[in-house]
């Protein structure tokens, strides 16, 4: 699984610890047992698991099925309580976690983002008149996708996105790996393969 800590697992990964340690736990009750026989459910296992990891990584579209994807909790200040239903992520979960960050007042926070760790990434507002000028980073384009809802969020659309790639030289959308606008200004990672 490579170096994730224990909270950046996926449901899969945490699904195949526990088979795993169901196993593990008939094995050593089942001693009668041949090796390989308690052996290859946990290899079958393994397989399975490292499958699901390539293609998580090969694929956005099931990265985000697997693993979900990062939702918008607060906006320019404004607490969006429908991405909150969705999330089923209520308000006392989101004032431990902006305590848990040392954040007191609500109107410190200029964006806060529910990751698919369930962890809160949050971006405080310098002071009011900084803030009113300031931008988070939105991604536009992950994996050669278009984010259709950093898109809305910045206020413009694909053809503005398009035209914006054409004038940097950059034709093809799906050999971007990564593009972020901030400030007006965007930043391009083209895909290396």
């Amino acid at each position: 699984m490579g170096k994730r800590e224990i909270g950046e697992l996926s449901v899969l990964d945490l699904v195949v610890f526990i088979m795993l340690g169901d196993i593990a736990v008939v094995a050593a009750e089942k001693q009668d047992k041949p090796f390989l026989e308690i052996l290859f459910p946990m290899l079958i296992l393994l397989v399975i698991q490292l499958l699901f990891s390539y293609m998580s990584l090969k694929s956005s579209k099931f990265r985000k099925l697997v693993d979900g994807a990062p939702s918008i909790i607060i906006s320019n200040g404004k607490i969006d309580e429908k991405a909150m239903r969705q999330q089923r992520y209520n308000f006392d979960d989101l004032l431990t976690q902006l305590r848990e960050k040392g954040i007191i007042d609500i109107n410190e926070v200029q964006f806060a983002i529910l990751e698919t760790t369930g962890k809160l990434s949050v971006i405080k507002r310098e002071n009011k008149e900084v803030s009113q000028h300031k931008e988070a980073a939105f991604p536009l384009i992950i994996d050669g996708e278009v984010q259709e809802d950093s898109l809305r969020h910045i206020g413009q659309n694909q053809f503005w996105l398009r035209q914006q790639l054409k004038k940097r030289g950059y034709e093809d959308i799906k050999k971007i790996s990564l593009c972020s606008y901030k400030n007006g200004t965007l930043y391009i990672d083209q895909s290396d393969s």
